[in-house]
C-alpha cells in the first residue's frame, strides 16, 4: 500500500486549516508556522459542567395533553401550546472545550524557503520543513496511543533557540520548573479542572523562566505534552506531571506509534487511477483546480479523501476512549460550534458510517462503550422522569455525562436518537458475525430501547401505534391553517427506526436462542406501526399525512433513512425505491445538500440508488463547496461528520452488501478505474477487487468461516462457496 500524504505548501492561516493528529483521547492541531509555531491542544474529557435532567413535575401530563391535541388533528394548536408551556423544560448543554495553546517562538525570524507541511495518513505523523537563513528546520509531530502522549520534535541543521509558552482562558496556575511547564485551568463555569504539562528533552539548554521555557543552542528538541482532567483523575495535576517524570525514548515511542497506527490504516485501501502530476500538487491547489474548471477531474483526491476519513476516526475513536464528537477530538474554542457535542439525529451516527466497511471496526468500540456505560443508564432515568416509561431513551443530543433529555426547544422532543444508535450494534454484528458481542455488549442496550417504545407508543383510533410528540429532524411542514409546524405524531423516520429496531431485536433473540415476553409484545406491536407511504408528488412521504414542506430544500432528508443507512428501501421494494428518488430530486431542485454533511449523505443515497454518475457529481460538489484546504469538511464551520459521511459514500459506490448479495461496483461511474482491498462485506467477508472503466477485472473474497455467498459482478450474480480463511478468486 502506498503512503497517502496530505501535502500542503503553506502554514495554517486559521485553526480550520490546521494539521490534525490524535490518539482517540487527545488531539493536537499543528499550524506549521515558521516564526511562531502554534499547537492547539485537546483532551476528550475537558468538558464543561454536566446538565441536570429535571423535568417539571407535570411534564408527563403536558405530553399527554399535547398528544391528545395531535390525535384530534389539532397540530398547530398542539405545537403552539407546547412552545408556550414547555419552554422551561428544555435544557442547553455545555461544550467540549479547548485545552489550550502552546506557542513556540523562534529567535530566527528570517523568511522561510522550501516550505512543506505534510501529513502521512498511514503513519499518523505530521512533518513541517523549511529553510531559514541557511538553517534547515524539520518539525515532526504525532500523538501516541500507547504512551498517551503528544510528541513534537524539532531538528535544526545549526543550533537554534526559541521560547515555549502556554495560554488559555481561566488559568489557575502556570509555572516552569527545570525542563517542565505546568498549567492548571478551569472550564467555563469553573465546575471542572484539568492540567496541561509540557516537558522538553534537548541537546541544548533549557532555562525555566517565570511561566515559560527558554531553549537555547539546540540541534534537536522534543516537547512531550500530557493532559489530565478531573473527569479522569481527581488528582489531575499530580497524575499529569508524574507521567512526564520518566525518561522517554523518542524514536522508540515513534516506532511503536507508527506500527500501531499503520496496522489499522493499512488494513484496507481504495485506490483510483490517479494523475501523478496532480499527486505532487498541494491539496489546496488541487481543490482550487476543481473549483475553477467544471470538467477537471482528480480521482487520486477521492482516494486521499477516503483514507482521510479513516485517519480521522483512528485519531478520534480508539478502544478505551470516548467516541468522536462533532469535531472528532479537536476544537479551538471554549465553546465550540454546536458545543462539539454528540448530536444523535444523524451526526454521531454518520461519524461511524465508514468504519465497518473500511475494516476498522475496533474504532466503533468507543461508541458502543459510550452507549452501554453512559447513554443506557442516563436514558433509563430520562425515560422514567420525562415519560414514566421503562427502557432507555436519548433525544437529539448528548454529552460525556449522559444527558439524554429533550434539549434546545420543541424540536428536541425527538425520542429516537438512542434507537438509531442501536442500529450500529446490529450492523456491527452483521459485518462481524460476533455472537459474543451480540449477547454481551449489544443485547441489553437494544432491548432497553425496545422496552421504551413498547411503553411510549400510543394507539390511535385507527389502531395504529404512534410515536410522539416528535418531529422529522429540524424540518417543518405546512399545517392545515397554512402555518409552519415542527411537531407531529409518528413521522416517517420515527416509524422506520422503530420498525427496524423491533425487527432486529426479534432476530437477535432468535440468534441467541431466547424466548421472552418482550418478544411476544414486539410481534404484536409490529403490524400496528404504519408503513411508509407515497405522496401526491410520487415522493416518499416525510410525515404520516401528505403535508407540504416549509423548506423543500431542507438539509435533512430524514425519511431517506430507510434507503441509507438502513436497508428498508431497496431494489426489492420498487415503489418505495422510486419514491425516495423523487424525494431526493425534489430536495435538490430546491437547494438541498448545501451543508457538508448533507452533501455527504447524498453521495450515500445515490450510491444506494445505484446512480454512480450522480454520486460522483456530489463527491465533486463536496470537494468544491464544502471542503477546506486541509480536507476538513465545513458545514460551515468545520463539522467532522461530512468527512466521515463522504468517505463512506465513496466506499458505498464500490461495495454494497445490504441486499443479501455482495455487489461489486454497484454505483461506480464508467470512467472510474482502480482497485480496492481489504473492504468488509456483511457476513464477515473481506473483499478486494480491480476494476477498469467501471467494470470488475478480478475479485478476491476471504471469509473466516465456510459459507456460500452471492456475488453480483458486472451485471451477473454468481454463487461462491467460500472455504474458511482461503482466497476465492473471480476473474471477469
Amino acid at each position: 500500500m502506498k503512503d497517502y500524504i496530505l501535502h500542503l505548501e503553506n502554514s495554517a492561516d486559521k485553526w480550520e486549516n490546521c494539521t490534525p493528529l490524535g490518539n482517540g483521547s487527545m488531539g493536537l492541531s499543528v499550524f506549521g508556522r515558521t516564526d511562531s509555531e502554534l499547537f492547539v491542544l485537546n483532551e476528550e474529557t475537558v468538558w464543561d459542567e454536566p446538565t441536570e435532567m429535571k423535568p417539571a413535575g407535570d411534564f408527563k401530563e403536558k405530553i399527554a395533553y399535547i398528544r391528545s391535541l395531535f390525535l384530534e388533528g389539532k397540530n398547530f394548536e398542539a405545537a403552539k401550546w407546547a412552545e408556550e408551556n414547555l419552554e422551561n423544560d428544555f435544557n442547553v448543554i455545555a461544550s467540549f472545550e479547548v485545552a489550550g495553546r502552546i506557542n513556540v517562538e523562534f529567535d530566527n525570524k528570517s523568511k522561510a524557503k522550501n516550505y512543506r507541511r505534510d501529513l502521512n495518513l498511514n503513519k499518523g505523523v505530521a512533518t513541517v520543513s523549511y529553510t531559514k537563513k541557511d538553517v534547515d528546520t524539520v518539525e515532526e509531530c504525532f500523538v501516541s496511543y500507547e504512551e498517551k502522549l503528544m510528541a513534537v520534535k524539532f531538528s535544526f541543521s545549526a543550533p537554534s533557540s526559541f521560547n515555549i509558552t502556554y495560554d488559555r482562558d481561566l488559568i489557575t496556575e502556570k509555572t516552569a520548573v527545570g525542563n517542565k511547564l505546568v498549567a492548571c485551568c478551569d472550564t467555563a463555569h469553573k465546575t471542572h479542572a484539568f492540567c496541561v504539562a509540557a516537558k522538553v528533552d534537548t541537546d541544548g539548554e533549557v532555562i525555566a523562566q517565570k511561566d515559560s521555557l527558554r531553549v537555547e543552542n539546540a540541534s534537536t528538541a522534543v516537547i512531550y505534552i500530557n493532559i489530565v482532567s478531573d473527569n479522569i483523575d481527581k488528582n489531575y495535576r499530580t497524575a499529569c506531571v508524574e507521567k512526564l517524570s520518566k525518561d522517554f525514548d523518542y524514536e522508540a515511542i515513534k516506532a511503536e506509534h507508527i506500527k500501531s497506527f499503520s496496522s489499522i490504516m493499512e488494513r484496507s485501501d481504495v485506490c483510483f487511477e490517479a494523475d501523478e502530476a496532480l499527486e505532487k500538487l498541494p491539496v489546496d491547489k488541487r481543490l482550487e483546480r476543481l473549483k475553477k474548471d467544471d470538467k477537471a477531474t482528480d480521482f487520486g483526491l477521492m482516494s486521499l479523501y477516503w483514507q482521510f476519513g479513516k485517519y480521522l476516526l483512528v485519531g478520534s475513536s480508539r478502544p478505551g476512549t470516548l467516541p468522536a464528537n462533532l469535531q472528532g477530538v479537536w476544537g479551538e474554542r471554549m465553546q465550540n460550534p454546536w458545543n462539539a457535542d454528540y448530536h444523535t439525529n444523524i451526526n454521531l451516527q454518520m461519524n461511524y458510517w465508514q468504519a465497518e466497511q473500511a475494516n476498522i471496526s475496533e474504532c466503533t468500540k468507543p461508541l458502543f462503550d459510550y452507549m452501554n456505560t453512559i447513554l443506557l443508564e442516563g436514558g433509563r432515568k430520562a425515560a422514567k422522569d420525562y415519560y414514566g416509561c421503562n427502557g432507555t431513551v436519548t433525544h437529539h443530543l448528548s454529552d460525556i455525562y449522559g444527558f439524554n433529555g429533550p434539549a434546545d426547544g420543541v424540536w428536541g422532543l425527538w425520542p429516537v436518537g438512542g434507537a438509531w444508535l442501536a442500529f450500529h450494534m446490529w450492523e456491527h454484528f452483521l459485518y462481524t458475525h460476533d455472537l459474543d458481542f451480540l449477547k454481551n455488549e449489544a443485547y441489553e442496550y437494544i432491548k432497553a430501547c425496545v422496552d421504551f417504545f413498547l411503553d411510549y407508543m400510543v394507539e390511535d383510533d385507527k389502531g395504529r401505534l404512534l410515536t410522539g410528540p416528535s418531529a422529522s429532524p429540524e424540518n417543518e411542514y405546512i399545517g392545515a391553517d397554512g402555518k409552519p409546524v415542527t411537531m407531529c405524531m409518528a413521522p416517517t423516520m420515527d416509524r422506520q427506526i422503530v420498525r427496524g429496531l423491533f425487527e432486529f431485536y426479534l432476530e437477535t433473540e432468535k440468534l441467541l436462542g431466547l424466548e421472552t415476553e418482550t418478544a411476544e409484545k414486539v410481534k404484536t406491536a409490529l403490524p400496528k406501526i404504519p408503513p411508509m407511504q407515497v405522496g401526491k408528488h410520487g415522493q416518499l412521504m416525510e410525515w404520516i399525512e401528505d403535508y407540504d414542506e416549509e423548506d423543500p430544500g431542507h438539509r435533512h432528508i430524514s425519511h431517506a433513512f430507510g434507503l441509507y443507512p438502513a436497508s428498508q428501501i431497496t431494489r426489492n421494494t420498487p415503489e418505495l425505491y422510486n419514491a425516495i428518488r423523487v424525494t431526493i430530486d425534489r430536495r435538490l431542485a430546491n437547494g438541498g445538500g448545501h451543508t457538508g454533511w448533507s452533501r455527504a449523505w447524498l453521495i450515500n443515497l445515490f450510491a444506494r440508488l445505484r446512480d454512480g454518475n450522480e454520486a460522483y457529481k456530489h463527491i465533486r460538489l463536496l470537494f468544491t463547496r464544502s471542503t477546506l484546504p486541509n480536507l476538513f469538511d465545513t458545514h460551515p464551520p468545520f463539522q467532522i461528520d461530512g468527512n466521515f459521511g463522504g468517505a463512506a459514500g465513496i466506499g458505498e459506490m464500490l461495495l454494497q452488501s445490504h441486499e443479501d448479495v455482495i455487489s461489486l461496483l454497484p454505483a461506480t461511474a464508467c470512467f472510474l478505474s482502480g482497485s480496492f482491498s481489504g473492504l468488509k462485506a456483511r457476513g464477515n467477508v473481506e473483499v478486494s477487487a480491480k476494476f477498469k472503466e467501471g467494470k470488475v477485472i478480478s475479485c478476491t473474497l476471504v471469509s473466516e468461516s465456510a459459507q456460500t455467498v452471492k456475488v453480483e459482478i458486472n451485471g451477473e450474480t454468481v454463487d461462491c462457496a467460500l472455504e474458511a480463511n482461503k482466497e476465492y478468486v473471480i476473474s471477469a
